[in-house]
């Protein structure tokens, strides 16, 4: 089987060597497109691939249009919302994910901002610490229980939100679970999310939630953008000059926000959750393995589509 790998933001040398070697082992073809500039490329080069391996690269249907082999797509991190799973499905392909692979990264990223916001963004100036301070998780999944692990060496008060997961396994982790999201925001200095962008939950965080913060809270967002609804993120920040927004997924209207509200909200310039070399290598080699084990055994255990 020939085993694509199609990034416009590359693996690292270390992580491809990884990829092909566990590829070859398992009697497979190894092929790269890396730093592609033109959908055109990838649309040729899938062509004769029977599996593919992505990073934030888009799967659309014109992609998997392009390549009549294709059994197998998988995306080398967490989120999957670049797969066009409907399109897959139609074509009897199987997508997955890697979840777990980058949560490490994510968690220290959303310690750290909330490290900086609370420093004046590293700016002259008497700022505040973490210790004493409740975080609230919502969604206590891979990335929300190490937040949790990281924040409780701070000294925080960690409670958690996620309706899938039991409470009974929050609490024997030392995590108060909260009533409701309502009240998770309610009790909330800092509030984590975690959450996918999906139907239920793009635009879902908006002025009914934040306003319920208390005094100098901070909303911390390693998620994805569209579950904000960014019009009522200015109105509550508008309204509660108290309150802070930061995230690693620039907002829509990122430059209105950084000039309405200066330091109270800070951007990373691109996404950064997943931007560690252990990272990299963990989600490139993972995907690998499932991309193996699949041909192998049939094996669809991280299966994101039916």
């Amino acid at each position: 089987m020939k085993v694509l790998v199609a990034t416009e933001k590359p693996f690292s040398k270390v992580a491809v060597d990884q990829i092909r070697e566990i590829v070859e082992k398992g009697g497979h073809e190894l092929a790269t497109l890396e730093k592609y500039t033109d959908v055109q490329q990838l649309y040729a080069a899938v062509a004769d691939a029977d599996a593919l391996i992505v990073r934030s690269d888009k799967v659309t249907k014109e992609v998997i249009a392009a390549a009549p082999k294709l059994k197998i797509v998988v995306r080398a991190g967490a989120g999957y919302d670049n797969l066009d799973l409907a399109a897959c499905t139609e074509r009897g392909i199987v997508a997955m994910n890697t979840p777990g692979q980058n949560s490490n990264a994510v968690a220290e990223l959303a310690i750290g901002m909330m490290i900086y916001i609370s420093r004046n963004q590293f700016t002259p100036g008497t700022g505040s610490e973490l210790k004493g301070k409740t975080l609230g998780i919502q969604a206590y999944g891979n990335v929300g229980r190490l937040v949790a692990a990281h924040a409780k060496s701070f000294g925080m008060k960690i409670m958690a939100f996620d309706p899938f997961v039991p409470a009974e396994r929050i609490q024997s982790e030392g995590v108060e679970v909260a009533a409701s999201l309502e009240d998770l925001y309610a009790k909330s200095d800092f509030v984590s999310l975690h959450i996918p962008a999906t139907n239920e939950t793009k635009n879902s965080i908006g002025y009914a939630l934040l306003s319920k913060m208390p005094k100098g809270g901070c909303l911390v967002n390693t998620a994805r953008k569209e579950v904000i609804n960014e019009p009522e993120l200015v109105k509550v920040l508008e309204e509660r000059q108290d309150l802070k927004y930061i995230t690693d997924i620039a907002a829509t209207n990122q430059a209105e926000l950084n000039e309405k509200f200066g330091k109270r909200v800070f951007a990373t310039p691109k996404k950064m959750g997943a931007e560690t070399a252990e990272a990299n290598i963990n989600a490139g080699v993972a995907a690998a393995n499932q991309i193996c084990d699949f041909f192998a055994t049939g094996n669809r255990k991280f299966q994101v589509n039916k």
